[in-house]
């Protein structure tokens, strides 16, 4: 086996420190950019949190305008029970009304 020089040894120890700091400085680049990447996942996470607040407090607002709603669309029916309710009361006073008066009126 060969024995290295001091001159060898120097230039390959050079060039071995080279390439660690070009790695080293690749191996930075990665890192930095993966930081990036998961800042930006972190960021999305948050958004997509926001929206799923959002869109509960949506589906609430829209549960509460239905039962509005269906309030609403029920008010007519129960006006339409009520007025039929008063006409039949009125027409069955009416009928027993005249009914007690011609009784009345034979006796």
């Amino acid at each position: 086996m060969e024995e290295l020089k001091r001159t060898e040894h120097d230039k390959f120890h050079g060039e071995f420190a080279a390439r660690m700091v070009e790695a080293d400085k690749r191996q930075n680049r990665r890192l930095d950019l993966m930081e990036e990447n998961i800042n930006r996942i972190n960021d999305l996470t948050v958004s997509i949190e926001r929206m799923e607040v959002s869109m509960s407090n949506m589906i609430e607002e829209i549960k509460k305008q239905g039962e509005r709603l269906e309030k609403l669309e029920n008010e007519p029916v129960e006006t339409y029970n009520q007025v039929k309710q008063s006409i039949i009361t009125a027409a069955v006073g009416t009928v027993v009304g005249a009914a007690v008066t011609a009784i009345l009126m034979i006796l």
